[in-house]
């Protein structure tokens, strides 16, 4: 059976460029009568606020997106993320990270070749074999990208408008799989989730096309299933850039006050579905 999902963060308001994603991923179910899943990704609990919670709600329920099952949030799902923590150190492929942000910049600035990823520097392994870790901080949890490899061998996924991609350990270095302040990070949440809601097939912003590479590597470390992947176009305003929440002019709430037609306004056809062949 197809099971698709959608996964917001309650740290604001729903603007368009989620409605889009939300309809991919509820058509798509819709269309192979499978099941399409609400998920709250609420582990960053800092920038969590409730109501934002029943506003996600009402406002797919105004699209007329209706999910399946009881929504999850993945603050009650820390032991399980805890567990595949304790997994991927049983494997050797972790080690703690005491560096503060401030920290990393400034070694980075030191460097002549800084590893660079798709997004950006990387890190560039200070803690990694780190002999005396202090004793007054603690440490975030890396993925050991090269160790990591060596465990997986070749991977590669397959996405119905980008292709087939052979998996780069490398490309997002040794990323953090747990955060000091929250014991698990969204790559690792995430792959976890999706294993444990059944989900077949991923339909995402192409932003995160780079972080199937690294989620490719959990799944085969974990040993977890592979889903089908659809890294979709993301909704851009006026001027070409990507929609954020702080963009409250194009929110789902202020236009649907204005009473403007959502699908509309993103000049969507109303059959905005993906080949019938991705399933």
């Amino acid at each position: 059976m197809v099971t698709s999902r959608f996964a917001p963060s309650p740290t604001g308001r729903l603007h368009l460029g989620h409605a889009y994603a939300a309809r991919i991923a509820h058509n798509l179910a819709r269309q192979h009568h499978g099941k399409f899943l609400l998920r709250f990704e609420d582990i960053d609990h800092t920038r969590v606020r409730p109501e934002y919670y029943q506003g996600i709600l009402d406002e797919l329920r105004f699209l007329a997106l209706h999910w399946d099952e009881e929504p999850w949030r993945q603050l009650d799902r820390l032991p399980h993320y805890e567990s595949a923590l304790e997994t991927l150190k049983s494997l050797g492929v972790l080690y703690p990270c005491y560096c503060t942000r401030r920290e990393i910049e400034s070694e980075l600035a030191t460097l002549t070749h800084a590893p660079h990823g798709p997004e950006g520097p990387l890190y560039p392994g200070t803690c990694r074999g780190l002999k005396s870790p202090p004793s007054d901080r603690e440490p975030a949890w890396r993925l050991d990208a090269e160790k990591a490899a060596a465990l997986t061998g070749p991977l590669s996924f397959s996405d119905l408008k980008h292709g087939t991609h052979v998996v780069d350990p490398r490309l997002l270095g040794d990323a953090i799989l747990a955060r000091k302040d929250i014991g698990t990070s969204y790559h690792l949440a995430v792959v976890i989730d999706d294993a444990a809601q059944n989900i077949t097939h991923v339909t995402r912003g192409e932003d995160l096309l780079h972080a199937t590479h690294l989620h490719r590597v959990l799944q085969k470390l974990l040993g977890l299933p592979e889903p089908r992947y659809l890294h979709h176009r993301l909704i851009v305003d006026d001027n070409g850039h990507r929609l954020a929440k702080r963009n409250d002019a194009l929110s789902i709430a202020t236009l649907r006050a204005r009473g403007q037609d959502i699908w509309n306004h993103l000049a969507l056809p109303n059959s905005d579905l993906p080949d019938p062949s991705f399933a």
